[in-house]
């Protein structure tokens, strides 16, 4: 009998959500989770039309930006996504995340993304089929599947979503992808083991990072859990 092939080892990133933080010490906020581990960091913006809420502006990534080295995740929750890559990418932007219910082609945001020279991400909303966002797996840096509704934080995770992270796993891995799988909305210890267990590899996370207890402490159990869920997503 032939030897198993082995799996290999899946890089695992946290991602705390900026918008989770105390707004009045933000650059604090960076620096304490730099240190504690993080791998990146996600901001949020929201344009009071495709979600009920406003947010981050280019002004504030760039204020991230000269406070950290690590890469910025823009999740670009507005309705014409394609006419700010620019200025969100020029302000500090490493992978612009734009969702597939917006009003701008899917086609053209990723094209555009790359004339930038910017990482590109394409996301749904936990009610959105899987299939919608399939069509672009071997264009994108990143399949990003919600698992609340977008808008705002502190939302419980909806278990429901995690067939649709094993469709994006399974539907990379065919393609022999290095694409994440990421995974946003209610992260914590115990639904951070559920989606990394489901093939996620890129996890948002907010309340469970900035909300209780010290940020590095919050970003180590954090990664324990990441951490057994892959080891299950591979017995």
């Amino acid at each position: 009998m032939a030897p198993a092939v082995p799996v290999p080892a899946r890089r695992l990133r946290l991602a705390p959500s900026l918008l989770s933080a105390d707004f009045s010490a933000l650059g604090d906020a960076v620096t304490a989770a730099e240190a504690g581990g993080a791998d990146a960091f996600h901001l949020d913006v929201m344009d009071g039309h495709f979600v009920p809420n406003i947010t981050f502006g280019p002004a504030l990534v760039a204020a991230v930006r000269a406070r950290t080295r690590l890469p910025l995740d823009i999740h670009l929750m507005i309705e014409e996504p394609l006419r700010y890559l620019e200025p969100f990418h020029r302000a500090g932007g490493d992978t612009l995340v734009f969702h597939l219910e917006a009003r701008s082609d899917p086609e053209e945001v990723v094209r555009a993304a790359r004339r930038l020279g910017a990482g590109v991400g394409a996301a749904i909303r936990p009610d959105t089929p899987f299939e919608r966002l399939a069509p672009l797996a071997d264009r994108v840096d990143q399949l990003l599947v919600m698992s609340v509704q977008p808008g705002f934080s502190g939302q419980p995770f909806r278990a429901e979503v995690l067939p649709k992270i094993r469709a994006a796993r399974a539907r990379l891995d065919a393609l022999g992808s290095t694409a994440d799988v990421s995974v946003d909305g209610g992260i914590g210890p115990k639904t951070a083991v559920e989606a990394a267990a489901a093939g996620a590899t890129f996890f948002v996370c907010g309340n469970s990072v900035f909300q209780g207890g010290g940020v590095a402490e919050n970003l180590a159990r954090l990664r324990a859990s990441v951490t057994e869920g892959a080891r299950r997503a591979v017995h």
